[in-house]
């Protein structure tokens, strides 16, 4: 098994996990006062709860300003379709709209950006091609 580990920080354990639970469809796993693990499509996350102010800088990829904090999944295009669909129906704000970048190049993909309770930058892909992950791009 492969999968990776994230902590980061929160304001809140009970705000975090219906987010990450009820929104975005995370198994919950262990929890304490201070910190809540969730199952993030097949990796653990540990968020923990920190007074420190979250980072508001970005970045500007394909023309577009993303937070430069973030984390995220590349997700099989079914499953970030209804990913979408269930954020929409939740009313979720997406910080970048989906939308298809780099479209007709081999780094072609989906994507769409939200932000957590806390203020963390989520990003979510699908590339149209496995292949296309590594694919190298023109810097934008």
């Amino acid at each position: 098994m492969f999968a990776f580990h994230l902590a980061f920080p929160i304001r809140d354990i009970e705000e975090t996990r219906r987010f990450y639970v009820d929104v975005l469809g995370c198994r919950e796993g262990r929890s304490t006062e201070r910190w809540i693990d969730f199952d993030f499509f097949g990796n653990q996350i540990s968020a923990h709860r920190s007074s420190e102010p979250r980072s508001t800088e970005t970045s500007m990829v394909d023309g577009k300003a993303v937070p430069l904090h973030h984390f995220g999944a590349v997700l099989p295009r079914p499953v970030w379709d209804a990913l979408r669909e269930r954020l929409e129906a939740a009313g979720a704000t997406f910080l970048l709209e989906p939308q298809i970048r780099y479209p007709g190049k081999p780094s072609e993909q989906g994507t769409f950006f939200i932000l957590d309770p806390s203020g963390n930058g989520l990003e979510f892909k699908s590339f149209t091609s496995e292949s296309g992950m590594f694919a190298q791009v023109e810097a934008t």
